[in-house]
């Protein structure tokens, strides 16, 4: 007869490893067995171990993470979203789940219920979208820290505490580029709270996860940071910790917590082929958190220094023909008209290797390193031109926000056939090594649905729907012909370094 009870195999497992110990113990090899925990070592209490020595043992060693699971946990919440779809239901699904930071496998853990039927059945004119995830308390008078894409586009928030409270909360700010969100209960000045740690963990340390996942409040995990500064492709600032304590859907904004009880983490995605956890995760750093939270608290919004280049890293081959000894900083393929950059005389070909002489390691480096500074700073650029070394004074503008100058030029989108897709073009023809045909792709928004699709720097774009391209007008006429005939996507034809292949871009 077959037990089909779930949890039969893993019972069986238990019960055969219980049999080996029982056996090793009658063979009288080790009493004492040694559990890897955050203090040190757990003894086993064997038949021979009289009950006074075994009580001993446990009352000097900690079996595991419940004393800090009892101080941290009442600060952790559950937050409970509701969002109609009638307002912005394309981009809720499109920004929370298909396009998580680049697609499956990477995705942003955020739990989503739609539903299209009223109890009845009957059909109803809105859709209602249920999302959970998680968050914790950073003070006593209410202010919590989530996700953006948790409460981005909510129509109301509502948090649950530990005890099962429940209580309203309203948004304060959100910074979509590190996804990071400030809310905020009003009512009530004494709930539990936790801190940022200061200093960023190392990796091998103990990390105990807190949140939310799956709608199961309360859930806690616990594993080690497995590596630092991860770059998931996610946006221009990446630069997560990775921890393997298992996370799942729903734990999106909340903590991960060190050995003290401080947060070194706000878990954000996981890595899942499978939907599910497989013991990789990543987590916005504390000190990052800190810092755009306290802008956020302050004003809102988050300003950012803005110097104005494309870039991009610097090769082993770009280093070689620059006789350059080191392949580190970050080459200018082109500074914006206008910009900072622009103004102070950086060129295109130019490589940074410092900011206010601290040494930059690649691209991404150079854009965070920026963009943590405060718009109008004046900053030193180390540039290597032609070979030679100069210094250059850049006083930095405010990074444009993406939302803000959409929401400007909403009232003129009508007007304009063309559908924007994140891409700066050049003529082949002006670009040597090109080739000669097509048009170049001289930069990404790395938040646009081309940088979603593969493309890089120095792509170049043979045709679109199939016809030649030749200059960028060429892109646009292509796309806005698409579009006014209803099509969803536009096929390209793309020679990237080494091959050629077409590429469905979506003009929706």
């Amino acid at each position: 007869m077959t037990n089909d009870k779930p949890g039969h195999h893993l019972y069986a497992r238990i019960f055969s490893r219980r049999r080996l110990v029982l056996l090793t113990s009658v063979a009288g090899i080790a009493a004492i067995v040694a559990l890897g925990g955050p203090t040190g070592y757990t003894h086993l209490s064997l038949p021979w171990m009289s009950s006074a020595r075994a009580a001993d043992a446990q009352s000097q060693h900690s079996a595991g993470f419940a004393d800090l699971v009892a101080k941290v946990k009442p600060a952790v919440i559950s937050v409970r979203v509701e969002m109609d779809e009638t307002s912005d239901a394309s981009d809720l699904s499109s920004d929370k789940e298909e396009n998580s930071p680049s697609g499956p496998p990477f995705e942003k853990f955020f739990q989503q219920h739609g539903s299209d039927e009223a109890p009845g059945g009957m059909p109803q004119r809105h859709e209602l979208i249920i999302g959970a995830g998680s968050g914790f308390f950073i003070s006593p008078d209410g202010y919590a820290v989530t996700n953006d894409h948790v409460v981005d586009h909510a129509r109301s928030v509502q948090v649950t505490t530990d005890d099962g409270a429940t209580y309203k909360a309203k948004v304060i700010g959100t910074d979509p580029k590190t996804d990071l969100a400030l809310i905020k209960v009003d009512g009530k000045s004494s709930f539990a709270y936790v801190n940022f740690e200061d200093h960023a963990p190392r990796v091998g340390d103990w990390v105990v996860a807190v949140g939310n996942p799956f709608g199961l409040g309360g859930t806690v995990t616990a594993g080690i940071v497995s590596a630092q500064g991860r770059d998931i492709g996610s946006g221009p600032y990446d630069n997560y910790i990775q921890i393997d304590a298992p996370i799942n859907k729903g734990n999106s904004g909340g903590p991960a917590f060190d050995i003290n009880g401080n947060v070194i983490g706000v878990n954000t995605a996981i890595y899942s082929p499978s939907g599910g956890s497989i013991g990789i995760g990543f987590d916005v750093p504390a000190q990052t958190a800190k810092a755009v939270i306290a802008e956020l608290k302050d004003k809102g919004v988050v300003t950012r220094g803005w110097l104005g280049v494309q870039v991009q890293p610097v090769t082993t081959g770009i280093a070689d023909s620059l006789g350059m000894k080191k392949v580190e900083g970050a080459m200018v393929d082109e500074p914006q008209n206008g910009s900072p950059a622009a103004k102070a005389g950086v060129h295109s070909g130019d490589v940074v290797t410092a900011l206010n002489g601290t040494p930059i390691k690649d691209s991404r480096d150079l854009s965070r390193k920026v963009a943590a500074l405060a718009p109008g700073s004046s900053v030193k650029l180390d540039i290597l031109r032609n070979g030679e070394s100069k210094t250059l004074t850049v006083t930095l503008g405010e990074l444009p926000n993406r939302k803000q100058a959409d929401a400007g030029n909403r009232e003129a989108r009508p007007d304009s056939r063309s559908p924007h897709i994140g891409l700066r073009l050049a003529p082949a023809t002006e670009v040597a090594g090109s080739g000669g045909k097509g048009v170049v792709v001289t930069g990404v928004d790395p938040e646009g649905s081309a940088a979603e699709h593969g493309f890089q720097s120095g792509d170049v774009i043979v045709d679109v729907g199939g016809k030649a391209v030749g200059d960028a007008s060429d892109v646009r006429n292509a796309l806005s012909e698409a579009k006014s005939q209803g099509k969803h996507a536009v096929l390209m034809r793309v020679k990237t370094a080494d091959t050629m292949k077409f590429v469905a871009l979506p003009i929706g």
